[in-house]
């Protein structure tokens, strides 16, 4: 059982990390939108930027953490295929979404962890995180639209990249816990994690241009040329918000159930709403903006419900 110290560190810190997070998804759609970057090309310099910022960063203040046991290197691997498979399916939600709408969709994640953790981790429900749950759950289904049959129809790869990068999400949650549970810090998992989705993201890149596109190996790595802008905008989304959420988030499982972390970041699309009105002109409806409200309920109940 948590102490109240330990469960409000964990608090701030998923908070904290939600904070961050929030601006992922508007400079993601900010280089989709004026640079037409590919989905793939775009999660696949994220995760580099992200490795090499954790190297540097571990480099300079804690070498020791570079230090791995060979029997969690097998962990790893798994562990950055879901990072690597999670951020395509995220990048391609935003691509077809928006970066509000995705944003929100991402986080029907909070009912699949729930219902992985109940079968994976044996873990109890009170009532009060059950009703926080469903709270989440319906408010994705207004936000995203999903309630209207021709929605499906409209934009069904949307709420598929969607609704999959949620389920990629829930298991990213389970494998971070498994992660703590085996006292692999925080940081050292989130450096060796990155490293091997930039490596699966590495030849997804490879097989989509050779056997999809027909373009050649690796046509479009390089497809931001001399724009010193948009080559700035992409590190700075690795090594700063991706980093720092993913890091601190990584970080509050420590503190708090894989379930309860996932339901306070389903914050974010409260923030990412604000960040998309102001910088991308991008407004929710009436249905949309009861559908965040639902969210923010779920959240605020379960803490209180915990208190």
């Amino acid at each position: 059982m948590k102490s109240s110290s330990q469960l409000s560190r964990g608090y701030v810190i998923a908070l904290t990390a939600t904070v961050i997070w929030s601006t992922t998804g508007i400079i993601i759609s900010y280089l989709s939108k004026t640079y037409s970057l590919p989905s793939l090309v775009l999660a696949f310099w994220r995760d580099l930027f992200v490795s090499f910022g954790m190297a540097v960063g571990l480099l300079v203040f804690s070498r020791p953490l570079f230090q791995l046991d060979r029997k969690h290197w097998g962990f790893m691997v798994w562990y950055g295929l879901t990072l690597a498979i999670f951020n395509s399916m995220w990048t391609f939600s935003v691509q077809y979404n928006g970066a509000a709408v995705a944003t929100v969709m991402a986080f029907s994640s909070p009912a699949m962890t729930a219902i992985l953790s109940r079968i994976v981790l044996k873990e109890q429900f009170s009532r009060i995180k059950i009703v926080s749950i469903l709270l989440s759950l319906a408010g994705i289904i207004f936000v995203s639209g999903a309630y209207d049959p021709s929605a499906w129809n409209l934009n069904p790869l949307g709420i598929i990249f969607g609704l999959l990068s949620g389920l990629l999400f829930a298991i990213y949650n389970l494998e971070g816990k498994h992660a703590s549970d085996t006292h692999i810090d925080s940081w050292t998992a989130l450096l060796y994690s990155f490293a091997w989705a930039t490596v699966f993201l590495f030849f997804f890149n490879l097989g989509n241009d050779l056997f999809l596109t027909g373009k050649g190996a690796f046509a479009d790595l390089l497809w931001l040329g001399d724009s010193v802008s948009g080559w700035g905008l992409l590190f700075f989304l690795g090594v700063a918000p991706t980093l720092g959420g993913f890091g601190l988030y990584t970080l509050s499982i420590r503190y708090l159930s894989p379930t309860t972390s996932n339901l306070i970041a389903t914050l974010e699309p409260a923030f990412t709403a604000i960040w998309a009105y102001f910088l991308l002109n991008e407004v929710l409806t009436g249905t949309q903006l009861f559908g965040g409200l639902l969210v923010l309920m779920g959240v605020v109940l379960l803490r209180f419900g915990e208190k």
